[in-house]
């Protein structure tokens, strides 16, 4: 039953992503599409790509500080299970790369999955806020209205669920009936115990040096990510403000939340296209920005994970193994 739902969750993903190319392409020149890009300043390419590479690696240090208060994790192997596991999401629909990566660290490290799986939940709650936080700042700015603007109010109001089901998690057992509930658990052992190892990793939200260290990573993270699509339109010949590729970078990363084919192909692409004509800028050159900026994150990704791949290996690390790897 649980494979049979995935199925039907890939599939869901899949023709997401088909009927969103489908609206991209419908009355765009794509031969001046091709000839935008293949004029493209290639400094300006070059930084998007370096903007993509310092992006992932401050994800990792993120990754690496929000499990620290479960086990220390050496930098480059958390670059590497990071990098799998966007690898994973270029060729997987759903963002069913984020279990990839939560799975391969735990096997890898001796880790619970069911643990390392809420240190990535913890992490997707953290962005998301942040992302919530610059798209209501540009739009703020930009004085932006209608379907972008209720796009953010409905991403903050998400968020704030989100915030308030992961704070009842961490303290659900300090709860009314939380031991009568716990007890009921228990009759099934197996169900309980990934409920508990869960826990362990939800509870990282609850450190509040954790959690800060994790939010300024992620400002950071994001504004690497916004310098990117601001070369990315520089590359172009498109002179995108500050507020203009912060709006663009939450706007692409609020939508491609939306579970949708391998390497969020279309999602990622129409909200781009949306928002940048909505600052005036051509058809064929909004759709050129974002799939350079698109490319730029494809290929680093996908280069990048490979190479993980291959220096990590994809068998099981013994706990031998583990205690003989390199130091933190």
């Amino acid at each position: 039953m649980a494979n049979r739902g995935g199925i039907v969750r890939a599939l869901v993903g899949v023709a997401i992503s088909v009927i969103t190319i489908v609206v991209i392409v419908r009355g765009v020149d794509l031969a001046k599409v091709v000839d935008i890009l293949r004029t493209a300043n290639p400094a300006w390419v070059a930084l998007t790509l370096a903007c993509v590479v310092l992006d992932l690696s401050i994800r990792s240090l993120r990754w690496k500080r929000l499990l620290a208060p479960v086990r220390s994790v050496p930098y480059s192997r958390m670059v590497g299970y990071l990098l799998i596991g966007y690898l994973a999401n270029n060729v997987l629909p759903a963002r069913l790369g984020e279990l990839v990566r939560s799975h391969y660290l735990g096997d890898r490290e001796g880790i619970s999955r069911a643990t390392t799986l809420g240190t990535v939940v913890v992490e997707r709650l953290i962005d998301t806020t942040v992302v919530v936080a610059i798209a209501s700042l540009a739009i703020v700015i930009l004085q932006v209205r209608g379907l972008v603007a209720n796009a953010v109010l409905f991403g903050l109001a998400v968020t704030s669920l989100g915030i308030v089901v992961l704070a009842v998690l961490i303290v659900a057992h300090r709860l009314p009936g939380a031991e009568r509930l716990a007890a009921i658990i228990q009759r099934w052992p197996r169900i309980a115990d990934v409920a508990r190892k869960l826990r362990d990793g939800l509870s990282v939200a609850g450190r509040p040096r954790t959690l800060l260290e994790a939010l300024a990573l992620s400002g950071l993270a994001w504004s690497a990510t916004i310098v990117s699509f601001a070369a990315a339109g520089q590359a172009v010949g498109v002179q995108l403000t500050t507020a203009q590729a912060a709006l663009l970078v939450s706007g692409v990363a609020l939508a491609t939340a939306v579970p949708g084919g391998p390497g969020n192909l279309g999602t990622f692409d129409l909200a781009g296209v949306v928002i940048a004509t909505s600052f005036g800028i051509g058809r064929e050159t909004a759709v050129a920005l974002v799939l350079l900026a698109h490319a730029a994150s494809l290929v680093v990704t996908s280069v990048s994970g490979g190479i993980a791949l291959l220096r990590l290996g994809w068998t099981r690390r013994t706990s031998a193994a583990v205690g003989e790897a390199e130091p933190t």
